[in-house]
């Protein structure tokens, strides 16, 4: 029987080493808080860390700020990322936006956003390899936390930066995400200009949608010059259970399927990838999710408030939630209840907003419709 004697203490271990935990982690290292951070992934480099990120002015660029990396994170920024276009499925361009360099959502890549994230937390703060498999409460606000190689530590604070399927929520939440009834299949067209130029000319500078019956192709341009591309579909959530996705040509057959009747040209954003396609089922918590407070351990990020992705908020809230979390805990070094609750009371009606604006922006990408409805979103806000 183990005892909570023998095992390592932290004060503070923040779980999942995404973009909230880390920001978390910086604001507090750079007002001499130390934290330690717990990651299921071998290595900083373990898989790919997604696609491009539009950071928001008052959002991840306030995060990003508080985090004194404002200055760094202007060197990622792609110029020319906030170009959009809007296409119906013949390829008919509805509205087209240029980037004029004044917009408040410059683009960055993920991985790079989240390597200067890492780059800026002295070394050994985070523990890779580390994956979380469940944590129970002890008792005064102190929680034991296991781990999958049989070891365990104990914690003065926890918090659940861990995604979408987080092992910290049941702690404080039944809640779990459910299916939103939409489904992406990834794939990326690489040195694009040179190997894939007719799908370099419909996707534009930046941000690509083209849209129609309750379906469509969402693309951007990355800083290799590659573009990532997903076909989006409102199908049933054992759809992806059709084909072997690991047969490349089958799965191409299998999703263009749905678009025999689309332009050649946008068809071809699936037709020509040349690497896997990769299916991703979009899940959300509910809109409005919330939990009591419980001593010692709180959410950010996925773990608080999973929504799709269609306002483009994710990455930019688990910023924030790691920068406030952090302020709100330097603000109140003796009274660390305080803090979380403080935390919370903007968390909760912040994050409610932005997935209620998600779920909205989704029904309006996939009405039958569409894309008139999405191209009245962008006129009506200019």
């Amino acid at each position: 029987m183990r005892t909570t004697k023998s095992m390592r203490h932290h004060p503070i271990a923040i779980i999942g080493a995404g973009l909230g935990g880390l920001t978390l982690a910086r604001v507090l290292d750079a007002h001499g808080v130390e934290a330690a951070v717990f990651d299921l992934d071998a290595s900083p480099a373990a898989r790919v860390q997604g696609g491009m990120l539009d950071i928001h002015e008052e959002t991840g660029q306030q995060a990003l700020r508080a985090a004194g990396l404002d200055e760094e994170f202007r060197a990622l920024i792609l110029p020319g990322g906030e170009a959009v276009r809007v296409l119906d499925r013949d390829a008919v361009v509805r509205h087209a936006e240029a980037d004029d360099g004044t917009g408040g959502r410059p683009e960055v890549d993920r991985g790079a956003l989240r390597d200067l994230l890492l780059g800026s937390l002295p070394g050994g703060t985070v523990r890779w390899g580390a994956k979380v498999t469940g944590a129970r409460a002890l008792g005064g606000g102190r929680h034991e936390v296991a781990l999958a190689d049989g070891t365990a530590f104990t914690t003065d604070l926890l918090v659940g930066a861990d995604g979408a399927w987080s092992r910290v929520r049941p702690l404080l939440s039944a809640a779990r995400p459910v299916y939103t009834g939409v489904s992406f299949v990834e794939a990326d067209l690489p040195d694009a200009d040179a190997r894939h130029p007719v799908s370099a000319e419909v996707v534009g500078g930046g941000l690509l949608f083209a849209l129609g019956h309750g379906k469509g192709f969402l693309a951007h341009r990355e800083t290799d010059g590659s573009l990532h591309v997903y076909a989006a579909l409102r199908v049933a959530e054992d759809w992806v259970d059709g084909v072997d996705f690991t047969d490349v040509d089958a799965a191409k057959a299998y999703v263009l399927e749905h678009f025999a009747d689309w332009d050649k040209s946008l068809r071809a954003l699936i037709a020509d990838a040349p690497g896997p396609l990769t299916p991703r089922l979009i899940h959300a918590l509910p809109v409005g999710h919330r939990w009591e407070r419980v001593p010692g351990v709180t959410l950010l990020g996925d773990a608080a408030h999973l929504m799709s992705p269609f306002a483009g908020e994710g990455a930019n809230l688990a910023m924030l939630d790691g920068a406030e979390l952090g302020q709100a805990l330097v603000a109140h070094p003796d009274g660390r209840e305080r803090a979380l609750a403080a935390y919370e009371e903007r968390l909760f009606p912040r994050s409610a907003a932005a997935a209620a604006a998600s779920a909205a922006n989704g029904t309006a990408l996939f009405a039958e419709d569409a894309p008139q409805a999405v191209v009245d979103l962008f006129t009506a806000h200019p």
